[in-house]
């Protein structure tokens, strides 16, 4: 297994109960590194960009609108395995389906607000990561 980096965001629903604390922990106590954090609040534009795979999608309204009505945690994560390990760690997107012990399942509300993103693979998660934090040198 090789080193890879992921982005997790701690999406509006979990900033704002207050659970952003947990999650990181979570991701520490889970043996990542974190190799770049911050808070921002995305507008409409940097949301509809973050998805745009998603732009021929129903959902894809909701899902911008959700991800630009408050603040969320962006943070850059770095391990073995990364991809696949955080996936694990979140669970399923529909936290009714997400297996117990995962932060979706403890923290999420349903498939439209599920606390937590993490890239889908290991390209996606260079390019998201390279989204969020353009031309920053990630220790």
């Amino acid at each position: 297994m090789s080193v890879q980096r992921t982005l997790c965001i701690i999406k509006p629903d979990a900033v704002e109960k207050k659970v952003s604390g947990h999650i990181i922990q979570r991701v520490l106590d889970e043996g990542f590194r974190i190799v770049a954090l911050r808070q921002a609040h995305l507008t409409r534009t940097q949301a509809e960009g973050f998805y745009a795979v998603h732009r021929e999608r129903p959902f894809f309204d909701e899902l911008c609108t959700f991800m630009s009505r408050g603040p969320v945690v962006l943070a850059a994560l770095e391990r073995e395995d990364a991809v696949a390990h955080w996936r694990q760690v979140i669970g399923a997107t529909d936290p009714a389906k997400a297996d117990e012990g995962t932060i979706r399942k403890q923290f999420g509300a349903n498939l439209g607000e599920n606390a937590t993103h993490g890239s889908d693979s290991e390209e996606n998660g260079l390019i998201e990561t390279a989204y969020f934090f353009p031309g920053h040198d990630l220790l």
